[in-house]
Formats: structure tokens, C-alpha cells, sequence
């Protein structure tokens, strides 16, 4: 069966959002005293929810963890928002696929106010039916939102796919029902992504583009 609906993730798959979130996640380590040596050492926070990171990451409680949250968007919101770049190829990509009838959507651990705002940022939302993220004090697991997104727009799990960089996206299409494809230029690792079962791999945006229009 075609897979004519395709949700695709936004942090390491559409957009490089490096500087703006280690940049944010710095600013909210920096309020509790912790000083970061380089930003590449906060790469592991592209891709899961924020407040997992942090409690894995420095040993957070849940109360300090939802504090950092708060923190981290209080520079997100004004500073690290735009501090992002769409991946060269990625518009071409999304044309081609619309092109070919296929429906595409964002599903992504962001919250949805944030998405909604980087996508028209950088004018990608002509090519996008739906946006979907998380919210602020609910909806947060990548299963979640991708079960949110689905229901949203009545697709059935057998006609849709899921494109994401991180084990996350994987994990989450799985639990909804969905294949994944793992894009290995975004933050996954190619052990990341097979270690979890990725149905398929892309290593640039032009195989991710062959690959989506055959599916």
C-alpha cells in the first residue's frame, strides 16, 4: 500500500537547529551554576524531549527538571528560535514529494507554537498540510505526538510513514504502527538508528527523496 502520508520530524531532519539549542540549553545550565566548556557537548539534547535530558544528563528531580524546561525557553523564545538553518536540499525534497501527491506533516517533540514559528520562519510551511508538536504542560513523548497527528488528520497508520534522525522517531512510529526512515545527516548515528530498528536508512536528502517517492 502507498505510503502517501509522510510526518516528518523537524530538529535534525528538516532544519539544523545546533546553535540555538545548545546555545538555550547552556543558558539554562548557566542558572544553576554548571558551566559548559564547548556547545558539542550538548549535542545529546537534539532529538528527546527536554525535560528527559536534563534529569539524564545533570541528575535533575522532576521539579528542577520542569524549572530548567522553563529556563531554556525563556532564551529559546527570543534568542535560540531562529538560531537554525534549513538542511541544503530539504525544500527541493518537500517540492518533489508534493509534486508526486504526496501529503506531508511535521510531528516533533518541539512545542507546536515553536514549530509552527520555524516552519513559517523559513518558509517551509507551504509544503506542510499539518503541523504537529508538543505541549507545553501535556503532550510530550514522540508516540504521542505522532498519535496526535494522525488522529488529527483521521490517517490510517498503513498509509503513513515516519522520516527522524534520532531513536526517538523510531520508537515513536513504532508504538503508532509506522515504519521509520533514519536519516543519517541529521544527530542519530547509524548504530542509533539500526540498533532500534529503522525499516529503512537514508544517508543523504536526495536518497530520502527516491526512497519516499517509491514508497
Amino acid at each position: 500500500m502507498e505510503r502517501k502520508y509522510i510526518l516528518f520530524d523537524l530538529d535534525g531532519t528538516l532544519t539544523d537547529p545546533m546553535m540555538g539549542i545548545t546555545k538555550s540549553v547552556r543558558y539554562a545550565l548557566n542558572y544553576y551554576g554548571i558551566n559548559v566548556d564547548s556547545l558539542n557537548d550538548l549535542l545529546p539534547y537534539i532529538g528527546p524531549p527536554l525535560r528527559d535530558s536534563f534529569k539524564e544528563f545533570y541528575g535533575f528531580d522532576d521539579d528542577k527538571a520542569n524549572e530548567a524546561v522553563n529556563k531554556y525557553r525563556e532564551y529559546f523564545a527570543t534568542e535560540g528560535i531562529f538560531d537554525n538553518k534549513v538542511y541544503e536540499g530539504i525544500p527541493e525534497c518537500l517540492q518533489k514529494l508534493k509534486d508526486a501527491g504526496k501529503i506531508l506533516l511535521v510531528a516533533t517533540s518541539k512545542p507546536e507554537k515553536f514549530a509552527k514559528q520555524i516552519i513559517e520562519y523559513f518558509d517551509l510551511d507551504k509544503y506542510f498540510d499539518f503541523i504537529g508538536g508538543s505541549e507545553f504542560n501535556g503532550r510530550e513523548k514522540k508516540a504521542d505526538v505522532i498519535k496526535y497527528v494522525l488522529k488529527a488528520n483521521h490517517i490510517d497508520a498503513s498509509k503513513a510513514i515516519m522520516v527522524g534522525d534520532r531513536r526517538y522517531d523510531i520508537i515513536g512510529a513504532h508504538e503508532n504502527d509506522l515504519p521509520c526512515v533514519g536519516v543519517l545527516y541529521g544527530y542519530g548515528s547509524l548504530e542509533e538508528l539500526k540498533g532500534n530498528r529503522a525499516d529503512y536508512l537514508a544517508d543523504t536528502i536526495i536518497e530520502l527523496t527516491s526512497l519516499l517517492l517509491e514508497l
